[in-house]
């Protein structure tokens, strides 16, 4: 493996995926609309990849796609008025504040089994932001990763030390892009959250 390529690039290299043609994103927009910066290895993983999953596993959201299910913008939106207005969900996320609250929670995936991946957004510094990860039965509390995005991803398909590996279920990885199969759904996309 090419120890200079990015985390995106050993990815895209491990899942085997070429996409048709890069996503363009606004960030200046994106970043305008959420009120924060966002790490320099997730815009570039967005823009390779878009919303999609990796091994039918984990599900990574990203701004402005087709899937309302996975849109990044929409997602925090919704996330952080339904924590502000409803004590029992904040708590659900305690002791840890939900964005767009200071130092709050930005969820960037989920998984399939309901597990939860949030950034921790207490540093000015946006490349600096851990992974929080939160079991989808919270018996385990949350799970900590120093490193980027995409170097996360990486480890949850290929490192079986890692907490949420599935590295033990599959020998070829893939990325299935919501984004270049999907069809719109009226009755579905009504509420971005099921």
């Amino acid at each position: 493996m090419d120890t200079a390529a990015t985390w995106s690039e050993k990815l895209a290299a491990l899942t085997g995926w070429e996409a048709v043609t890069k996503r363009v994103i606004d960030w200046p927009s994106v970043e305008a609309r959420l009120g924060i910066a966002l790490p320099t290895d997730y815009k570039q993983l967005a823009q390779w990849f878009g919303s999609g999953e990796f091994d039918g596993f984990l599900q990574l959201s990203t701004p402005d796609t087709p899937s309302p299910h996975h849109d990044l913008i929409k997602d925090a939106e919704w996330l952080g008025a339904r924590a502000a207005a409803d004590a029992w969900i904040g708590d659900l996320f305690s002791p840890l504040p939900v964005f767009p609250a200071a130092g709050g929670l930005l969820r960037w995936a989920d998984s399939e089994q309901a597990d939860q991946f949030f950034w921790l957004t207490d540093s000015a510094d946006p490349d600096r932001w851990p992974t929080l990860a939160q079991p989808h039965d919270d018996v385990a509390g949350w799970e900590r990763f120093e490193g980027s995005t995409s170097e996360f991803i990486y480890r949850v398909l290929t490192d079986p030390r890692q907490p949420f590996s599935i590295a033990c279920f599959f020998d070829t990885h893939t990325f299935e892009s919501y984004e270049q199969i999907r069809e719109p759904d009226p009755e579905w996309d009504a509420d971005p959250h099921w």
